[in-house]
């Protein structure tokens, strides 16, 4: 029997001539895989029919774009994940799902290997290579970019001896990938980090500096999922689609970062998340009332850690779903309703009410109806810095200190 490769299929220049490339370097067939996470642009049938036009012997094609919303963005929105406190891990979060699609048409099709058209200087390549590792440790990887010298001028130059049906330019200067949760754009012009962005960069994106007049959006979480906005209940998928186009016409969500890879290198990164950014700003202003001070503290890191092994590919790791149970946990009482005014490339929260606020009026205010026992702040100040007066003390006993000065030094 034929030996079977399945390859994660985008419809593009590179992936269109992998098709061939891998069937003539191998001599197995191919079987495209095409998953639909929200990027938009063609058909699923379109790019179904390119690749059978290309040489796979067959296309799985998966309409995932609820499954992403639901099972990949919703939990990122959940864990306030902002890779280096910037990337709202656009591209780290469409992997594990094209993953998992890719080893479930391995299986359908009896497919031993799995390809992609990553290189070997990005992240992506690790994010493939250990969801297919973890989820399918039977089956082999191979990157024809990286692993067949499949450079991006023969890719056009195969296109053009073979007549395939794809377009292929030389011109285009960035390297883009996008989804229903942002867009990232990166090389050419952009890797001059002292360059600025030029208009062609952006796309899901109006220009800031002339925007609209300002678009006040109510954003409602049930247990921190988005249900809801401006009182219309709707799917995760419907709220990021929303949001992408009101944030998006604000300018809301440019990001133009130099981020660290997990390859070791640092990358110039141009990202446009309109609706990503203001759903993560909305929840982390809900989680602000509704979680008790030394939980909100502990999640801080939590979320961090969980940023950053989906950034580096452990999505389906031991220690990633056990982090999972700690967020999920913490969501409980995250849920009401978050105003916020759009405008200018700013999504700022002017208003936030829920059932299960931890913000308590009558003990906040300083007008008449004050609830706060003031005298009992002496003797919490006493015992609060205790201990650091003692240690002063015994400083001062030892000879260590002889002024304030050096106290300070001390500390």
């Amino acid at each position: 029997m034929t030996e079977r490769i399945v390859l994660a299929y985008s419809g593009g220049l590179d992936t269109s001539v992998a098709i061939g490339w891998i069937g003539e370097a191998t001599g197995a067939e191919v079987i495209a895989v095409a998953v639909d996470v929200g990027q938009g642009g063609e058909s699923l049938e379109t790019i179904r029919q390119r690749a059978l036009d290309c040489g796979a012997v067959e296309a799985y094609i998966a309409d995932a774009r609820d499954e992403f919303a639901e099972q990949y963005c919703v939990p990122a929105i959940q864990a306030n994940a902002l890779y280096q406190t910037h990337y709202p891990l656009v591209s780290a979060l469409s992997r594990p799902v094209i993953v998992r699609h890719l080893v479930a048409a391995a299986r359908q099709f009896g497919a031993t290997t799995v390809a992609h058209g990553c290189t070997g200087k990005g992240n992506d390549q690790v994010r493939f290579e250990v969801g297919i590792q973890t989820l399918g440790p039977d089956l082999k990887c191979i990157a024809p970019v990286r692993d067949l010298a499949l450079t991006r001028e023969k890719a056009i130059d195969y296109a053009e001896a073979n007549s395939l049906p794809i377009v292929t330019t030389k011109k285009n200067p960035y390297s883009i990938d996008q989804n229903v949760f942002g867009r990232a754009v990166e090389t050419g012009y952009l890797e001059d980090i002292w360059n600025a962005p030029t208009k062609d960069v952006y796309e899901y994106t109006a220009t800031p500096e002339f925007p609209p007049a300002p678009d006040e959006v109510i954003i409602s979480f049930e247990s921190g999922v988005p249900v809801a906005v401006d009182g219309r209940s709707l799917s995760p998928l419907q709220i990021i689609e929303e949001l992408n186009k009101r944030a998006g016409a604000q300018g809301v969500g440019r990001i133009d970062v130099v981020e660290d890879r997990l390859v070791g290198i640092k990358s110039r990164e141009i990202y446009e998340a309109p609706g990503a950014m203001t759903l993560i700003t909305a929840h982390r202003h809900l989680e602000d009332i509704t979680l008790e001070r030394e939980q909100a503290r502990f999640k801080k890191t939590v979320d961090q850690r969980w940023t950053e092994l989906v950034y580096d590919g452990q999505w389906f790791s031991p220690l990633k779903g056990s982090l999972d149970t700690f967020i999920t946990d913490t969501q409980r009482h995250v849920s009401g309703d978050i105003r916020l005014t759009l405008h200018a490339g700013q999504a700022i929260v002017n208003g936030r009410r829920s059932n299960t606020s931890l913000y308590d009026f009558n003990l906040a205010t300083y007008d008449e109806g004050d609830a706060f026992d003031q005298s009992s702040a002496r003797g919490f100040i006493d015992i609060y810095g205790l201990s650091a007066k003692v240690a002063s003390e015994r400083s001062a006993r030892l000879g260590e200190i002889q002024s304030i000065d050096d106290v300070a030094d001390l500390a």
